[in-house]
């Protein structure tokens, strides 16, 4: 007795309101998790994986789908007198173009050919700058490793153009398709040239510097434009200064991390400066005219008189520019009050007449006020 087919939706676990992203969805999971490459010798991963082709092949196309909701298997059966498969299975299934228009290649997960352009590798690495660096810019010098396409050869990997030959096994495609006869069927694959690794060219008289790799890893040194602004953990990006793209493709890039050392009198907020200024408790009373340090310099700055614990004062542009921008944040510096200890007798005489004067003993100790 024939086996019964199970029903495509079934198979592909959607319900017949599925939309063709849904399908497209449901189909690669079930094919990633049952690929024959992924589970060798495995019969019923095999089985649900040829399932799946099936059924994505049907409810894919608009018109096979229209007569399989309508009349089953036996509309899209090509004995029914309806077409369908076009020859059915044992004609053949290019599971390579199946997944190329899935993953990009001629076979699972893989790349369409070794041959392709493809971009070089990007490299990592860190930079410290100090505090001032960071707000302000500066250009700095740095030593990498990276490959580059060999001087010698310029990246054939060959002695001459005359000994880099059309690979006779590929014809030049990087690419071979083979056929297997299963009890399923006729299926056909397609993967990279075994005699040219896919590259389409052999060599017959390697380059004797980069060994017919075309490329070297050399030191180099690269001149970094560090914008002003830029913050710890923030990326300088140097494009087409990695290492070298393979097959013509374009150079990778050099991402530059920076590290920001810890400056002893600020504090970065945004594009803000904190620092903290103690002053004595005359000071604070009656006050004073302070030299304030900032990234610019000292400046002159005057406290106002009775200036209390906690206070804040800002400068304004002199906190550290924006990105891409002239613009500067603004300095704030916090007052702590100096309350003098170990006072002398004359020294606390003098506070006593100063508290007396202030009428402060009509008071009772610990004034308290309701919190604003």
């Amino acid at each position: 007795m024939a086996e019964t087919k199970r029903d495509y939706y079934e198979i592909l676990g959607v319900p017949k309101s599925a939309s063709d992203d849904e399908l497209k969805k449901a189909y690669r999971k079930l094919a990633k998790e049952c690929h024959p490459d992924l589970n060798p010798g495995d019969k019923n991963a095999e089985k649900r994986f040829k399932e799946a082709n099936e059924a994505y092949e049907v409810l894919s196309d608009s018109d096979k789908k229209v007569r399989y909701d309508q009349y089953g298997h036996a509309g899209v059966d090509p004995n029914f007198g309806q077409g369908g498969f076009g020859g059915g299975f044992d004609g053949g299934v290019d599971l390579g173009s199946i997944f190329e228009s899935f993953f990009g290649g001629g076979g699972f997960g893989g790349s369409s050919s070794a041959s392709a352009p493809r971009k070089g590798e990007n490299i990592r690495t860190t930079l410290i700058l100090s505090f001032e660096e960071a707000a302000f810019g500066c250009e700095k010098e740095l030593l990498i490793n990276r490959t580059e396409s060999c001087d010698k050869c310029s990246g054939k990997g060959a002695e001459s153009s005359a000994d880099v030959e059309i690979c006779r096994d590929c014809g030049g495609k990087g690419q071979v398709r083979t056929q297997t006869r299963t009890p399923l069927g006729m299926f056909s694959s397609t993967g990279a040239c075994a005699k040219c690794s896919g590259r389409g060219k052999t060599i017959k008289n390697p380059c004797s510097v980069c060994k017919g790799t075309g490329i070297n890893r050399n030191k180099v040194g690269i001149t970094v434009k560090v914008p002003a602004g830029i913050d710890d953990s923030q990326t300088v990006s140097l494009r087409g200064q990695g290492s070298v793209g393979q097959n013509g493709g374009p150079a990778g890039d050099l991402l530059v991390t920076v590290s920001v050392r810890p400056h002893p009198l600020f504090v970065r907020e945004g594009t803000s400066v904190h620092s903290d200024c103690t002053i004595s408790f005359a000071q604070a009373a009656l006050g004073a005219e302070l030299e304030v340090p900032t990234l610019d310099g000292r400046i002159k700055y005057t406290v106002p008189e009775g200036t209390q614990p906690g206070t804040v004062f800002r400068i304004k542009g002199k906190g550290i520019p924006a990105l891409n921008s002239k613009q500067r944040g603004d300095q704030f510096i916090h007052i702590t009050v100096d309350v003098p200890k170990g006072l002398t007798k004359r020294q606390k005489e003098i506070l006593e007449q100063f508290a007396e004067s202030l009428d402060e003993k009509t008071k009772p100790k610990g004034f308290f006020e309701k919190r604003k």
